[in-house]
């Protein structure tokens, strides 16, 4: 049965038609039902409409605070019938209703917990990683909390930092493991290969039982 996904976006939205061709191609047994980003006018928005997406804004200036603002995506994403949502380069911070928690994940292109939380996204990130001297990134999928990019971690794709990189070479080198990563995190997921109870990842043992990790968040 194919689950119900929202993406949601803030820019151009390379993530989203990629999840879209997986799902088309049936690398997922899932379909994009909504995309629906903070801003309208923004690139993702015209590939929604290109791929015969369903999508909305839920602007985050004409709300009264964040709570506002995550009360109005959810709703959103409920009239859409999604069960499952993906925040593929959505910047906001999203506060998240306990019956959601669990079903919310976040692509972040470092290795976290590091180089996480407010202020790294896109190339500052990759630009912070050079500036350190880091000699490995990549990419992690984690399960959204209400924290910057604080929820345990799914799934993550890792890859050496070349001498000769620079923001751009680093950056197109750590997508191409997100084109990876991000379908496979949904596909761990909705396979009840890994899911999150009470705070912690529980992963499924091969006689199909659960085994928690120990660490909570």
């Amino acid at each position: 049965m194919s689950t119900p996904l929202a993406v949601l976006v803030s820019g151009g939205g390379r993530s989203l038609e990629n999840l879209a061709k997986c799902c088309r191609a049936k690398k997922l047994e899932a379909h994009i039902a909504l995309a629906l980003s903070d801003r309208a006018g923004i690139g993702a928005l015209e590939r929604a409409q290109r791929l015969a997406i369903p999508s909305a804004v839920v602007a985050r200036r004409e709300c009264a605070n964040a709570e506002d603002f995550g009360a109005k995506v959810f709703a959103q994403i409920e009239a859409a019938g999604c069960e499952f949502v993906v925040l593929a380069g959505f910047l906001r911070l999203l506060p998240i209703p306990s019956r959601w928690l669990g079903r919310v994940i976040n692509i972040h292109p470092s290795l976290l917990p590091a180089f996480g939380g407010k202020g790294y996204y896109g190339n500052h990130v990759h630009k912070a990683v050079l500036e350190r001297g880091a000699q490995f990134t990549g990419c992690t999928v984690h399960y959204v909390t209400n924290e910057y990019d604080a929820g345990p971690i799914l799934h993550q794709r890792c890859i050496p930092v070349m001498p000769e990189d620079d923001v751009h070479s680093l950056a197109a080198r750590v997508y191409a493991e997100e084109e990876l990563a991000l379908p496979e995190a949904i596909r761990m997921h909705l396979a009840g290969d890994v899911r999150l109870e009470q705070g912690h990842l529980v992963h499924r043992t091969r006689d199909g039982s659960g085994a928690a990790q120990s660490t909570p968040n």
